[in-house]
Formats: C-alpha cells, structure tokens, sequence
C-alpha cells in the first residue's frame, strides 16, 4: 500500500479512523501533536492538551500570514517563502511540540466508499482495496499516497463491511511532508481539511438543544479566497460545496473605496486601521453580501437534496467574527446563527494571552483545533 503520511479521517470512536500512513508508528499515549492549518492566507497552530477530568486546554495558538499567491487552490507555489513562514510561526508559539497533524483541502483527495467481504486478514483487505481502488482513481496507482480504513458493517449486507478509500496525488502530499521537515517537524498526520472542520464543529453540535442529535447543522467556513459548505446531521454529511467567495473580496472593496493597494488595504484591514465611514460605507454591504451569498449556497443545498430547511448555521473561517454578520444571516435565512469558536469550553493555559487577538478571531482556528485534536484518537 503506497502511504506516505497517515491521513485520519473523522469518523465516530466505534467506528473506528482511517489512514494514510507515514510508516511510522503510533503510540496509544496521547502524545503532545501541533495541528497545523496551511490556507491561502495564513498558517494556523493549535495544541491542546487534555486535564485528568477529560476538559480541553488550549495550550498553544498562533498565526502567521502568507503574502498573495504563495499558496493558490491548496498548492505551494513558494516553498520557501511558506516553510520560513512556518518556521517563524513555530517560533512564535513556543512550543516544543515537534509532531505535526496537517490537511490537504477536500478537491486534492479523492475519498470513495466501498463493501468488502468481512473476515479478511490484513494484507488481503489491502489487495481488495488496491484492486477496487484503481476504478475510481483517475491515474495510475503508481502515482498516488493511499490508504484505507474499515467504517464498519455495511447496512445492506452484515457479512460484508465498509471501507473507506482515500487517495492523493503524491507530490501533493510530499509537499505538506516536504513543509513540516523543513521547519524542523515531523509530519504524522495528513487528514483532509473538511474533516478536522467537522471534528471541531462536533463538540459545538453537541452542545445545541437535545445534545444534536437528528439536528440538520449547516457548517459554513468563510476562506480568504473561497468558502465551503457542510451540512451534517448525527455525523453524517448530507451535502458538500465549494462557492467562490471570501475575505479577500472585502479587500477589494476597500481599494474601490479608498484608493489603498491591495497590500494596504489587507494590512489595514487586519489592524483595524480604516477612515471613520469604514464600517457603513464598506463593512456593513459586503457583510450583507455575505449573508446573500451564505442564502444562495443554502439553496443550492435545498435544490439539489430533499431537504428544505437547517435546524442551525455556524459560522468558522476569518471572516466569521465580522460584525454583525451572524445577525445578517439569521435574518436572511431565517435560521439561527452562530459563531463556531473551537475554542469553547475549553481551559486557556498559559502559553496562551487571553486579551490575544488569537482569541478573538478563534472561529478562523476551526482547521487546526480539529487537527490538534487528532492527538486524543491516535
């Protein structure tokens, strides 16, 4: 089986996780892991440590800034600008936590699931997932990481089971590798980006009404770039898609309106430093054209599926904390909203400022927390 890192896929304890593996071995110790969040904008860390009582701390957060084009659609395009962008941003942390859990984004993973014959041994489940494996990859399996894991009985067939299959394009993968040993990591992880989302999102869901359960939750991360839609029930996803549009378009919209470059403007924007008329002659219209754009993906949902209707809308990525922008979206879908903070009832410790503006801006640490969160299921 050609693993390279081993992918983790969000899956409930009883049904065990999958793999792309690294060839290294996993300890059954939860030892210390960095969930480390490569977009198009930033680099985020989280490590979470875990008290005798079973309650999260956040231990360690920080984020690093990666100028325009450095990574575009989830490749690397300037390897050395990011892997010294990850090194600063190690540093600045302050962490000695050298193991890594990163992502690759869902459009550079092809996942399928499949029935098996149960009872096979490990190798000869390996030889079934090969072979069943190459109808659904589109390139040779020569040129892919793969890895599998079992989900559990199929429902149609007791005897049978079902396995997941996950497969990536290998430099792809050797890029993320290739990023984690350059800023002096070791890299034990690679998962896909929608699924560390929905495990962090999951301990949110568990806190609304009846613990959840049967509620159809609409989980939206706004990008810098792009943004993404997941809709889950009892750990499901019923749907899944991609819409173009982000942060970045709220950038535009000050260079339109004051005259700033496109590096000024991100830079004032994230410092907070825009002419008085910033918050009604910019602000409030693109969080309206937020909330349109959250109504449409919603429909697009509603069209393409038999529901008509989310129980509740969390909002995660940078944009997330504009605002107002939870109230906007409520209003326009008639549907309660919220911020998705990853973060929530979590203990702070003391590598960590709570004043921080980390903290504030935590809906954008959804990724990564649910990486670091890979540390408790190895």
């Amino acid at each position: 089986m050609r693993r390279t890192v081993s992918v983790l896929f969000h899956k409930n304890v009883e049904q065990g996780a999958s793999l792309i593996s690294l060839a290294l071995p996993f300890s059954r110790q939860a030892a210390p892991l960095l969930g480390i969040d490569i977009s198009s904008s930033s680099i985020k860390l989280v490590e979470l440590g875990r008290a005798k009582d079973g309650t999260l701390t956040l231990e360690r957060c920080a984020i690093e800034v990666l100028e325009k084009g450095w990574i575009v659609d989830g490749n690397v395009e300037r390897f050395d600008d990011v892997a010294e962008a990850l090194r600063r941003l190690v540093k600045k942390s302050g962490t000695r936590t050298r193991n890594v859990a990163m992502a690759l984004p869902s459009s550079a993973v092809i996942t399928k699931k499949i029935v098996l014959p149960g009872g096979l041994n490990e190798n000869d489940l390996e030889v079934q997932v090969e072979s069943e494996a190459s109808q659904y990859i589109p390139f040779s399996l020569d040129e892919v990481s793969l890895d599998f894991c079992v989900v559990g009985a199929s429902p149609g067939a007791i005897e049978d089971i079902e396995v997941l299959i996950a497969a990536s394009r290998k430099e792809k993968v050797q890029d993320r590798q290739g990023l984690a040993e350059a800023a002096g990591l070791k890299p034990v992880i690679l998962d896909i980006e929608s699924y560390a989302a929905r495990l962090a999102a999951a301990r949110l869901i568990e806190t609304l009404p009846h613990s959840g359960q049967d509620s159809m939750v609409a989980l939206l991360k706004i990008g810098g770039v792009g943004s993404s839609l997941q809709v889950v029930r009892n750990d499901e996803v019923v749907y899944e898609r991609d819409q173009a549009f982000g942060g970045s378009q709220l950038t535009q919209m000050i260079v339109r309106q004051y005259g700033f470059s496109a590096e000024e403007a991100e830079i004032k924007k994230r410092n907070a430093d825009l002419p008085d008329d910033y918050s009604t002659a910019v602000l409030a219209p693109f969080v309206e054209n937020t909330a349109g754009e959250i109504v449409r993906a919603l429909q697009f949902f509603f069209t393409s599926t038999p529901y008509n209707r989310v129980d509740h809308v969390l909002l995660a990525g940078g944009s997330a904390s504009l605002p107002g922008l939870p109230e906007s979206v409520a209003t326009q879908t008639g549907f309660p909203c919220a911020i998705a903070n990853p973060f929530e009832g979590m203990t702070v410790g003391a590598g960590v400022r709570s004043s921080s503006r980390t903290l504030r801006d935590a809906s954008s640490y959804l990724t990564a927390c649910g990486l670091a969160m890979r540390r408790f299921l190895q």
